[in-house]
Formats: structure tokens, C-alpha cells, sequence
């Protein structure tokens, strides 16, 4: 298959694509789109795991999320079970989300942290990369702030420690700081109808970008409120070219070569 594409962070094992994955499947492949697959928790990682060993073009990410802390203790001897499928290139979702509507309290930011911590340790001992959710409570940057300074103090232990914070969120000045620790930022569709993260995008060295979808969530302009798939990451590289004023076809091979490079993608 001849890759053009690469959705850093879909969900195609989820029940949105219960009646017609293997269509949509097909199509990715026919339009050059290969997916990183991405586990929520046990059950939803064993699935894109299953998923990715069905398809040259999928590859999958085990992990739990941390709006999961509530329903699933973290057993990292079952997702290093998971990991040893060659199709898994990366440790997650995982990391801090304080954005939860329900009441954030010290009690489940330790627990967050305690899961984190034991995924991060995990990628460290996989030399695999992350897939970092970051999800700062309303008006923040406070998840960003704390991964950064667990990061930091990771990296002192783990030199190696590397990965993507999906669907980035945060300033300039976070940017910066993510990336000085070896980290990558994505971005989804959501930049083709909203305007918040324009300067961002132009500010982040291209090197350090990749697409994603986050599908079957936010859907791009067009299709806004309906179900989100991975081709939507062919419109998400065009937007990203746009608004950093750049050729599209040089964007679109840069952010192909960085998702190579993090999640060690065969050609």
C-alpha cells in the first residue's frame, strides 16, 4: 500500500463502526490512509489490536484512559502482553484529564497520576511512544502545566521517553515545552472550523506536527455533528497547510515522515 496519510489517533474499534469498518477499512486503504488504532482501556486495546492484525494499513496503541481510573485498575502485565503484537506502536490514551464534568478532586487526580505513571514506565520499558490525552480544566492550562513537570522529571530517569499529545489544546508556550521533551503535537478537524488554535499551528515547527481525527469524534466542517472517520485526516493536513500558508504537498509528506518517525511505521 502506498501510505499518503497517517491518522495518529482513530477509534475504529469502537460500536460507531460496528456495520461497516471493513467498507470504511477498504476505503482508507484505496485512498492511502493508514490509522493508529488507539485502546481506551483492556477490552478496547485487545480490539484494535485484533483490528491492526487484520490490516497492513491499521496499527494500534494499548492504554487506559484517564476518564477510565474509575472502571479499570491499570494491570501492566496485561497490556505487556498486548505490546508484544508487532502491530502495536505505541503505549495509550493515557495521561491527565481535568476537564470532567463531574467533581475533580485530589483523590482521582492521584489516581489519574498513579495510571499515568505506571503506562509511562511501560513505554520506558518498551522503548514505544506515547499517546498522551491532556485535557486542562476549564480556563487552564493546569493538566498541561502537571504532564509537563512529570515529563521533565521522567525524562531524567528515561532519556528515551517520547510520543504525541493527541489532540493539543494548549498555547505556545506548552508547545514549546512538549516538544523541547521529545514530544510531538497533533491536531483534528476541529481546526477546520474553529480558529482558537491557528496560532499555534503556525507557530510549531512542522517536524513536530501530526494529523489526527480522534474519529468517530469531531467531525470537520461539512459534516459537523455526524460521525467522524479517518479520511477526515486528508482535510485536517489541508487546513494545517493553509493556515500556516505552505504548499500542501510538502506539508503532506512532512507530517507523513514525522509519523513514520515517532511510531516507526514501515515504508
Amino acid at each position: 500500500m502506498n501510505v499518503q496519510y497517517v491518522d495518529a489517533h482513530c477509534h475504529l474499534q469502537f460500536e460507531q463502526y460496528a456495520e461497516d469498518d471493513a467498507e470504511l477499512i477498504e476505503r482508507m486503504r484505496t485512498e492511502g490512509v493508514a490509522g493508529i488504532v488507539v485502546g481506551v482501556d483492556l477490552e478496547s486495546s485487545q480490539k484494535a489490536v485484533t483490528l491492526a492484525e487484520k490490516h497492513e494499513h491499521l496499527y494500534a496503541s494499548v492504554g487506559l484512559h484517564p476518564n477510565r481510573e474509575a472502571d479499570e485498575w491499570y494491570e501492566m502485565k496485561k497490556y505487556r502482553e498486548l505490546a508484544k503484537s508487532p502491530k502495536v506502536v505505541a503505549i495509550g490514551e493515557c495521561g491527565l484529564d481535568y476537564y470532567r464534568p463531574v467533581e475533580m478532586n485530589d483523590e482521582v487526580k492521584r489516581k489519574q497520576r498513579a495510571i499515568f505513571n505506571d503506562q509511562l514506565m511501560l513505554a520506558a520499558e518498551l522503548d514505544k511512544p506515547l499517546i498522551i490525552h491532556a485535557r486542562p480544566s476549564r480556563g487552564t492550562m493546569d493538566a498541561y502545566h502537571e504532564l509537563i513537570s512529570i515529563l521533565e522529571e521522567a525524562k531524567k530517569k528515561c532519556p528515551r521517553l517520547r510520543g504525541d499529545i493527541h489532540f493539543f489544546v494548549g498555547g505556545i508556550d506548552e508547545m514549546h515545552a512538549l516538544i523541547a521533551l521529545d514530544f510531538t503535537v497533533s491536531f483534528t478537524a476541529v481546526i477546520t472550523f474553529a480558529r482558537d488554535y491557528d496560532a499555534v499551528i503556525r507557530a510549531t515547527p512542522l517536524v513536530d506536527i501530526l494529523s489526527e481525527t480522534d474519529a468517530p469524534f469531531v467531525a470537520p466542517e461539512g459534516r459537523r455533528g455526524k460521525r467522524n472517520d479517518p479520511l477526515a485526516t486528508i482535510e485536517v493536513v489541508r487546513k494545517i497547510a493553509e493556515i500556516r500558508g505552505e504548499d500542501p504537498e510538502a506539508v503532506r509528506t512532512t507530517l507523513l515522515a514525522n509519523a513514520k518517525r515517532l511510531f516507526t511505521l514501515k515504508d
